[in-house]
Protein backbone atom coordinates (compact mmCIF):
# COMPACT_ATOMS: atom_id res chain seq x y z
CA UNK A 1 0.00 0.00 0.00
CA UNK A 2 1.09 3.50 -0.46
CA UNK A 3 0.43 6.64 1.68
CA UNK A 4 1.38 9.57 1.01
CA UNK A 5 3.26 11.57 4.16
CA UNK A 6 3.64 14.89 2.01
CA UNK A 7 2.08 15.51 -1.39
CA UNK A 8 3.15 18.53 -3.47
CA UNK A 9 0.15 20.40 -4.33
CA UNK A 10 1.36 22.27 -7.19
CA UNK A 11 0.29 22.28 -10.66
CA UNK A 12 1.91 22.92 -13.96
CA UNK A 13 2.43 26.29 -15.29
CA UNK A 14 -0.69 27.34 -16.16
CA UNK A 15 -1.87 27.35 -19.33
CA UNK A 16 -1.70 31.48 -19.89
CA UNK A 17 2.15 31.70 -18.74
CA UNK A 18 3.28 28.92 -21.69
CA UNK A 19 1.14 30.55 -23.91
CA UNK A 20 3.39 33.43 -22.84
CA UNK A 21 6.72 31.86 -23.63
CA UNK A 22 5.51 30.31 -26.96
CA UNK A 23 4.74 33.71 -28.26
CA UNK A 24 7.66 35.66 -26.56
CA UNK A 25 10.11 32.50 -27.97
CA UNK A 26 8.28 32.70 -31.46
CA UNK A 27 8.66 36.21 -32.22
CA UNK A 28 12.51 36.42 -30.99
CA UNK A 29 12.91 33.37 -33.25
CA UNK A 30 11.38 34.98 -36.21
CA UNK A 31 13.25 38.08 -35.80
CA UNK A 32 16.60 36.76 -35.81
CA UNK A 33 15.66 34.32 -38.91
CA UNK A 34 14.58 37.55 -41.13
CA UNK A 35 16.59 40.33 -39.32
CA UNK A 36 20.07 37.93 -38.53
CA UNK A 37 22.82 40.06 -36.12
CA UNK A 38 20.94 43.56 -35.98
CA UNK A 39 17.75 41.39 -34.58
CA UNK A 40 20.41 39.59 -32.11
CA UNK A 41 21.76 42.83 -30.38
CA UNK A 42 18.33 44.35 -30.11
CA UNK A 43 16.96 41.48 -28.36
CA UNK A 44 20.54 40.78 -26.16
CA UNK A 45 20.12 44.87 -24.85
CA UNK A 46 16.58 43.97 -24.19
CA UNK A 47 16.91 40.74 -22.24
CA UNK A 48 20.23 41.05 -20.77
CA UNK A 49 21.41 44.98 -21.24
CA UNK A 50 24.33 43.29 -23.01
CA UNK A 51 25.62 45.10 -26.42
CA UNK A 52 29.49 44.19 -27.03
CA UNK A 53 31.13 45.16 -29.71
CA UNK A 54 31.43 41.62 -31.03
CA UNK A 55 29.41 38.70 -28.99
CA UNK A 56 32.23 36.19 -30.06
CA UNK A 57 35.13 36.67 -27.63
CA UNK A 58 38.50 36.84 -29.69
CA UNK A 59 41.39 33.72 -28.37
CA UNK A 60 43.08 37.20 -26.92
CA UNK A 61 40.42 37.66 -24.84
CA UNK A 62 39.70 33.98 -23.86
CA UNK A 63 43.31 33.69 -22.98
CA UNK A 64 42.81 36.95 -21.36
CA UNK A 65 40.20 35.76 -18.80
CA UNK A 66 41.65 32.09 -18.35
CA UNK A 67 44.24 34.33 -16.85
CA UNK A 68 42.36 36.22 -14.33
CA UNK A 69 40.71 32.75 -13.55
CA UNK A 70 42.92 31.16 -9.98
CA UNK A 71 44.90 28.34 -10.17
CA UNK A 72 42.96 26.33 -8.04
CA UNK A 73 39.74 26.85 -10.00
CA UNK A 74 41.51 25.83 -13.36
CA UNK A 75 42.75 22.81 -11.38
CA UNK A 76 39.49 21.95 -10.43
CA UNK A 77 37.85 22.24 -13.96
CA UNK A 78 40.40 20.08 -15.34
CA UNK A 79 40.15 17.72 -12.87
CA UNK A 80 36.31 17.17 -14.06
CA UNK A 81 37.03 17.23 -17.52
CA UNK A 82 39.23 14.41 -17.56
CA UNK A 83 36.70 12.63 -15.61
CA UNK A 84 34.15 13.20 -18.21
CA UNK A 85 36.40 13.12 -21.21
CA UNK A 86 37.41 10.05 -20.11
CA UNK A 87 33.91 7.97 -19.53
CA UNK A 88 32.66 9.52 -22.95
CA UNK A 89 36.11 8.15 -24.24
CA UNK A 90 34.94 4.70 -22.79
CA UNK A 91 31.25 4.95 -24.25
CA UNK A 92 32.53 5.96 -27.79
CA UNK A 93 35.02 2.52 -27.68
CA UNK A 94 31.28 0.91 -27.38
CA UNK A 95 30.24 2.01 -30.29
CA UNK A 96 31.10 0.41 -33.51
CA UNK A 97 30.84 0.38 -37.06
CA UNK A 98 29.43 -3.05 -38.61
CA UNK A 99 29.70 -4.90 -41.75
CA UNK A 100 28.00 -8.09 -42.26
CA UNK A 101 26.98 -10.74 -45.23
CA UNK A 102 23.51 -11.24 -44.94
CA UNK A 103 22.84 -13.25 -47.55
CA UNK A 104 25.61 -14.58 -50.18
CA UNK A 105 26.87 -11.85 -52.00
CA UNK A 106 24.78 -9.02 -50.01
CA UNK A 107 26.42 -6.91 -47.58
CA UNK A 108 25.17 -4.42 -45.05
CA UNK A 109 26.29 -2.18 -42.69
CA UNK A 110 26.35 1.17 -40.95
CA UNK A 111 28.94 3.49 -39.95
CA UNK A 112 28.30 6.33 -36.84
CA UNK A 113 29.18 9.62 -38.42
CA UNK A 114 29.48 12.56 -35.85
CA UNK A 115 27.16 15.58 -36.66
CA UNK A 116 28.87 18.68 -38.41
CA UNK A 117 28.33 21.57 -36.04
CA UNK A 118 27.19 21.55 -33.13
CA UNK A 119 25.73 24.38 -30.76
CA UNK A 120 26.48 24.32 -26.86
CA UNK A 121 24.33 26.31 -24.20
CA UNK A 122 26.13 26.87 -21.26
CA UNK A 123 22.91 28.68 -18.96
CA UNK A 124 24.13 31.89 -16.23
CA UNK A 125 21.76 33.72 -14.36
CA UNK A 126 22.25 32.84 -10.09
CA UNK A 127 23.93 29.74 -10.77
CA UNK A 128 26.43 29.82 -13.62
CA UNK A 129 26.75 25.97 -14.82
CA UNK A 130 30.31 26.25 -15.19
CA UNK A 131 29.87 22.21 -15.73
CA UNK A 132 27.50 22.33 -18.80
CA UNK A 133 30.68 23.37 -20.55
CA UNK A 134 31.98 20.19 -19.99
CA UNK A 135 28.86 18.11 -20.48
CA UNK A 136 28.23 19.35 -23.85
CA UNK A 137 31.09 20.47 -25.31
CA UNK A 138 33.68 18.35 -24.30
CA UNK A 139 31.25 15.09 -24.90
CA UNK A 140 30.82 16.43 -28.69
CA UNK A 141 34.69 16.47 -29.02
CA UNK A 142 35.25 12.83 -28.12
CA UNK A 143 32.49 12.28 -30.69
CA UNK A 144 34.59 13.90 -33.17
CA UNK A 145 32.56 17.01 -33.95
CA UNK A 146 34.47 18.77 -36.27
CA UNK A 147 33.00 21.95 -35.15
CA UNK A 148 31.35 23.30 -31.77
CA UNK A 149 29.99 26.55 -30.83
CA UNK A 150 29.42 27.95 -27.51
CA UNK A 151 27.02 30.06 -26.42
CA UNK A 152 26.90 31.85 -22.60
CA UNK A 153 25.01 34.68 -20.93
CA UNK A 154 26.46 37.71 -19.36
CA UNK A 155 25.66 38.07 -15.67
CA UNK A 156 24.58 41.64 -14.42
CA UNK A 157 26.72 42.67 -17.03
CA UNK A 158 29.94 40.55 -16.39
CA UNK A 159 31.55 37.97 -18.22
CA UNK A 160 31.61 34.93 -15.99
CA UNK A 161 35.11 33.92 -16.03
CA UNK A 162 35.00 30.24 -14.92
CA UNK A 163 32.55 29.56 -17.25
CA UNK A 164 34.52 30.92 -20.52
CA UNK A 165 37.52 29.09 -18.89
CA UNK A 166 35.69 25.37 -18.96
CA UNK A 167 34.67 26.35 -22.29
CA UNK A 168 37.69 27.06 -23.78
CA UNK A 169 39.55 23.74 -21.68
CA UNK A 170 36.47 21.95 -23.30
CA UNK A 171 37.44 22.71 -26.67
CA UNK A 172 34.85 25.11 -28.22
CA UNK A 173 35.83 26.04 -31.60
CA UNK A 174 34.14 29.66 -30.97
CA UNK A 175 32.86 31.17 -27.95
CA UNK A 176 29.89 33.86 -27.85
CA UNK A 177 28.75 35.74 -24.62
CA UNK A 178 24.77 35.51 -25.87
CA UNK A 179 22.08 34.17 -23.72
CA UNK A 180 18.56 32.64 -23.57
CA UNK A 181 16.32 32.48 -26.99
CA UNK A 182 18.67 34.66 -28.61
CA UNK A 183 21.86 32.47 -28.83
CA UNK A 184 19.38 29.59 -29.54
CA UNK A 185 17.87 31.26 -32.33
CA UNK A 186 21.62 32.52 -33.57
CA UNK A 187 22.91 29.47 -33.66
CA UNK A 188 20.01 26.98 -35.40
CA UNK A 189 19.37 29.85 -38.04
CA UNK A 190 22.62 31.41 -38.57
CA UNK A 191 23.41 34.98 -38.77
CA UNK A 192 26.05 37.27 -40.35
CA UNK A 193 28.22 36.58 -38.29
CA UNK A 194 27.33 33.31 -36.85
CA UNK A 195 27.25 30.52 -38.95
CA UNK A 196 24.23 27.89 -38.62
CA UNK A 197 24.82 24.80 -36.45
CA UNK A 198 23.05 21.31 -37.10
CA UNK A 199 22.32 20.71 -33.53
CA UNK A 200 21.57 22.29 -30.24
CA UNK A 201 22.37 21.19 -26.62
CA UNK A 202 22.38 21.77 -23.09
CA UNK A 203 20.64 23.05 -20.74
CA UNK A 204 18.63 26.22 -19.70
CA UNK A 205 15.22 28.03 -18.68
CA UNK A 206 11.64 27.52 -19.88
CA UNK A 207 12.58 30.15 -22.44
CA UNK A 208 15.58 28.21 -23.74
CA UNK A 209 13.72 24.68 -23.23
CA UNK A 210 10.48 26.10 -25.77
CA UNK A 211 13.62 27.27 -28.28
CA UNK A 212 14.66 24.17 -28.78
CA UNK A 213 10.85 22.66 -29.05
CA UNK A 214 10.40 25.57 -31.85
CA UNK A 215 13.50 25.22 -33.70
CA UNK A 216 13.92 21.10 -33.75
CA UNK A 217 13.22 20.07 -37.18
CA UNK A 218 15.09 22.81 -38.32
CA UNK A 219 18.46 21.53 -36.40
CA UNK A 220 18.29 18.46 -34.24
CA UNK A 221 18.46 18.58 -30.33
CA UNK A 222 19.56 16.53 -27.42
CA UNK A 223 16.26 16.27 -25.81
CA UNK A 224 13.83 18.67 -24.03
CA UNK A 225 14.62 19.35 -20.43
CA UNK A 226 12.22 20.60 -17.71
CA UNK A 227 13.15 21.34 -13.82
CA UNK A 228 15.50 19.39 -12.30
CA UNK A 229 13.93 16.47 -10.70
CA UNK A 230 15.34 14.25 -7.41
CA UNK A 231 13.79 11.01 -5.77
CA UNK A 232 15.68 9.31 -3.19
CA UNK A 233 14.37 5.76 -2.14
CA UNK A 234 15.63 4.51 1.35
CA UNK A 235 15.08 1.93 3.79
CA UNK A 236 15.82 1.53 7.35
CA UNK A 237 19.13 1.63 6.77
CA UNK A 238 19.28 5.42 5.69
CA UNK A 239 19.89 8.20 7.97
CA UNK A 240 17.22 11.44 7.75
CA UNK A 241 20.15 13.87 7.73
CA UNK A 242 21.19 12.50 4.35
CA UNK A 243 17.97 12.43 2.77
CA UNK A 244 17.18 15.88 3.33
CA UNK A 245 20.34 16.99 2.27
CA UNK A 246 20.27 15.33 -0.97
CA UNK A 247 16.70 16.45 -1.44
CA UNK A 248 17.28 19.98 -1.22
CA UNK A 249 20.45 19.72 -2.82
CA UNK A 250 18.39 19.44 -6.09
CA UNK A 251 15.16 21.71 -4.78
CA UNK A 252 17.73 24.54 -4.80
CA UNK A 253 17.84 24.55 -8.57
CA UNK A 254 14.51 26.44 -8.76
CA UNK A 255 11.08 27.22 -7.28
CA UNK A 256 9.27 24.49 -9.20
CA UNK A 257 12.05 21.70 -8.81
CA UNK A 258 10.39 18.40 -7.32
CA UNK A 259 11.98 16.28 -4.75
CA UNK A 260 10.54 12.99 -4.00
CA UNK A 261 10.88 10.78 -0.98
CA UNK A 262 10.07 6.72 -1.63
CA UNK A 263 10.69 4.90 1.85
CA UNK A 264 10.02 1.83 3.21
CA UNK A 265 10.58 3.07 6.26
CA UNK A 266 7.54 5.53 8.30
CA UNK A 267 10.53 6.70 11.17
CA UNK A 268 13.04 7.98 7.86
CA UNK A 269 10.10 9.63 6.07
CA UNK A 270 8.94 11.61 9.40
CA UNK A 271 12.17 12.16 10.28
CA UNK A 272 13.14 13.66 7.08
CA UNK A 273 10.37 15.80 7.41
CA UNK A 274 12.16 17.21 10.57
CA UNK A 275 15.09 17.19 9.51
CA UNK A 276 14.19 19.11 6.07
CA UNK A 277 12.38 22.15 8.11
CA UNK A 278 15.97 22.10 10.43
CA UNK A 279 17.73 22.74 7.09
CA UNK A 280 16.03 25.01 5.68
CA UNK A 281 16.65 27.80 8.71
CA UNK A 282 20.65 27.67 7.83
CA UNK A 283 20.25 26.77 4.13
CA UNK A 284 21.66 29.52 2.27
CA UNK A 285 19.26 29.04 -1.15
CA UNK A 286 16.63 28.15 1.24
CA UNK A 287 14.44 31.07 -0.28
CA UNK A 288 14.53 28.36 -3.46
CA UNK A 289 14.62 25.61 -2.02
CA UNK A 290 12.06 26.37 0.61
CA UNK A 291 9.15 26.81 -2.10
CA UNK A 292 10.44 23.90 -4.52
CA UNK A 293 9.92 21.80 -1.00
CA UNK A 294 6.79 23.19 0.14
CA UNK A 295 4.91 23.12 -3.79
CA UNK A 296 6.55 20.15 -5.09
CA UNK A 297 8.19 18.21 -2.47
CA UNK A 298 6.68 14.39 -1.83
CA UNK A 299 6.99 11.59 0.40
CA UNK A 300 5.45 8.08 -0.20
CA UNK A 301 5.66 5.15 2.42
CA UNK A 302 5.40 1.61 0.58
CA UNK A 303 5.27 -1.65 2.06
CA UNK A 304 7.97 -3.35 0.17
CA UNK A 305 11.46 -2.58 -2.38
CA UNK A 306 9.29 -4.21 -4.80
CA UNK A 307 6.41 -2.19 -4.40
CA UNK A 308 8.93 1.24 -4.32
CA UNK A 309 10.30 -0.04 -7.62
CA UNK A 310 6.72 0.21 -8.89
CA UNK A 311 6.28 3.66 -7.66
CA UNK A 312 9.82 4.88 -9.05
CA UNK A 313 9.22 3.39 -12.34
CA UNK A 314 5.90 5.24 -12.85
CA UNK A 315 7.52 8.35 -11.73
CA UNK A 316 10.53 8.20 -14.50
CA UNK A 317 12.35 10.65 -12.42
CA UNK A 318 15.93 12.21 -13.63
CA UNK A 319 17.80 11.56 -10.60
CA UNK A 320 17.44 8.69 -8.47
CA UNK A 321 19.43 7.93 -5.65
CA UNK A 322 19.51 4.76 -3.87
CA UNK A 323 19.80 4.92 -0.17
CA UNK A 324 19.21 1.07 0.51
CA UNK A 325 20.70 -1.90 2.63
CA UNK A 326 20.76 -3.68 -1.11
CA UNK A 327 21.38 -0.71 -4.21
CA UNK A 328 21.80 -2.95 -6.71
CA UNK A 329 18.37 -4.42 -6.49
CA UNK A 330 17.09 -1.18 -8.25
CA UNK A 331 19.83 -1.17 -10.56
CA UNK A 332 18.68 -4.65 -11.71
CA UNK A 333 15.54 -3.99 -11.74
CA UNK A 334 14.64 -0.39 -12.63
CA UNK A 335 13.81 0.97 -16.07
CA UNK A 336 12.53 4.58 -15.73
CA UNK A 337 15.17 6.86 -14.63
CA UNK A 338 18.03 9.22 -16.16
CA UNK A 339 20.68 8.79 -13.71
CA UNK A 340 21.28 6.12 -11.47
CA UNK A 341 22.87 7.10 -7.84
CA UNK A 342 23.93 4.10 -5.83
CA UNK A 343 24.41 3.93 -1.87
CA UNK A 344 25.08 6.41 0.66
CA UNK A 345 28.73 7.35 -1.06
CA UNK A 346 27.71 8.96 -3.93
CA UNK A 347 25.34 11.77 -4.74
CA UNK A 348 23.20 13.71 -7.59
CA UNK A 349 26.01 16.44 -7.24
CA UNK A 350 28.93 14.20 -8.31
CA UNK A 351 27.14 13.42 -11.41
CA UNK A 352 26.23 17.24 -11.89
CA UNK A 353 29.93 18.24 -11.19
CA UNK A 354 32.81 16.49 -12.08
CA UNK A 355 32.13 12.19 -11.64
CA UNK A 356 32.04 11.47 -15.14
CA UNK A 357 28.14 10.90 -16.25
CA UNK A 358 26.69 13.22 -18.06
CA UNK A 359 24.20 15.58 -16.21
CA UNK A 360 22.52 16.57 -19.17
CA UNK A 361 19.01 14.27 -18.53
CA UNK A 362 15.47 13.58 -19.07
CA UNK A 363 12.80 15.46 -17.22
CA UNK A 364 8.97 15.09 -16.88
CA UNK A 365 8.82 11.42 -17.40
CA UNK A 366 10.78 11.71 -20.63
CA UNK A 367 13.23 9.06 -19.16
CA UNK A 368 10.28 6.57 -20.08
CA UNK A 369 11.61 6.81 -23.80
CA UNK A 370 15.25 8.34 -23.64
CA UNK A 371 18.25 8.64 -21.57
CA UNK A 372 20.18 11.47 -21.49
CA UNK A 373 22.93 13.38 -23.25
CA UNK A 374 25.84 11.29 -24.26
CA UNK A 375 28.94 10.84 -26.88
CA UNK A 376 26.39 8.92 -28.48
CA UNK A 377 23.67 11.35 -29.36
CA UNK A 378 26.44 13.23 -31.09
CA UNK A 379 26.81 10.49 -33.69
CA UNK A 380 24.47 9.46 -36.55
CA UNK A 381 24.04 6.02 -37.38
CA UNK A 382 24.13 5.64 -41.18
CA UNK A 383 23.06 2.31 -42.94
CA UNK A 384 24.57 1.02 -46.18
CA UNK A 385 24.68 -1.55 -48.65
CA UNK A 386 25.97 -3.23 -51.15
CA UNK A 387 25.52 -6.66 -53.65
CA UNK A 388 27.22 -8.80 -56.45
CA UNK A 389 25.60 -9.12 -59.72
CA UNK A 390 23.92 -12.95 -58.81
CA UNK A 391 22.85 -11.96 -55.30
CA UNK A 392 21.48 -8.28 -56.96
CA UNK A 393 19.14 -10.59 -59.56
CA UNK A 394 17.88 -12.88 -56.25
CA UNK A 395 17.11 -10.04 -53.48
CA UNK A 396 15.46 -7.91 -57.12
CA UNK A 397 13.12 -11.33 -57.60
CA UNK A 398 11.44 -10.94 -54.19
CA UNK A 399 11.78 -7.06 -54.27
CA UNK A 400 9.82 -7.40 -57.68
CA UNK A 401 6.89 -9.28 -56.87
CA UNK A 402 6.82 -7.30 -53.43
CA UNK A 403 6.50 -4.15 -55.23
CA UNK A 404 3.65 -5.22 -57.30
CA UNK A 405 1.76 -6.11 -54.39
CA UNK A 406 1.79 -2.62 -53.24
CA UNK A 407 1.35 -1.06 -56.71
CA UNK A 408 4.76 0.65 -56.70
CA UNK A 409 5.79 -0.07 -60.42
CA UNK A 410 8.35 2.13 -60.53
CA UNK A 411 9.75 0.35 -57.92
CA UNK A 412 9.39 -2.66 -59.99
CA UNK A 413 10.84 -1.45 -62.47
CA UNK A 414 14.79 -1.05 -60.46
CA UNK A 415 14.30 -4.32 -59.38
CA UNK A 416 13.20 -5.72 -62.69
CA UNK A 417 16.46 -4.06 -64.34
CA UNK A 418 18.73 -5.44 -62.39
CA UNK A 419 17.15 -8.89 -62.94
CA UNK A 420 17.29 -8.55 -66.12
CA UNK A 421 21.00 -7.65 -66.32
CA UNK A 422 22.49 -9.80 -63.78
CA UNK A 423 20.50 -13.04 -63.37
CA UNK A 424 20.71 -15.21 -65.89
CA UNK A 425 18.88 -18.05 -64.13
CA UNK A 426 16.42 -15.44 -62.11
CA UNK A 427 13.17 -14.95 -63.26
CA UNK A 428 10.41 -12.56 -61.96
Amino acid sequence: MVTYLKQGNAQSASALSEETVYHTVKDVIQAIASRGDAAVRQISEKFDNWSPESFRLSEAQIQEIIASVPDRVKDDIRFAQQQIRHFAEKQLATIHDLEVETLPGVFLGHKHIPVGRVGCYIPGGRYPMVASAHMSILTAKVAGVPKVIACTPPIKGEIPAATVCAMAFAGADEIYLLGGIQAMAAMAHGTETIESVDMLVGPGNSYVAEAKRQLFGKVGIDLIAGPTEVLVIADHTADAEMVAVDLLGQAEHGPTSPAALITTSEALARETLLEIEKQLKVLPTADIAGVAWRDYGTILVVDSLEEALIEVDKLAYEHVEVLTEDPDYFLANMSNYGALFLGPETNVAYGDKAIGTNHTLPTKGAARYTGGLWVGKFLKTCTYQRCTKDASATVGSYVSRLCEIENFMGHKEQADLRVRRYGSKASV
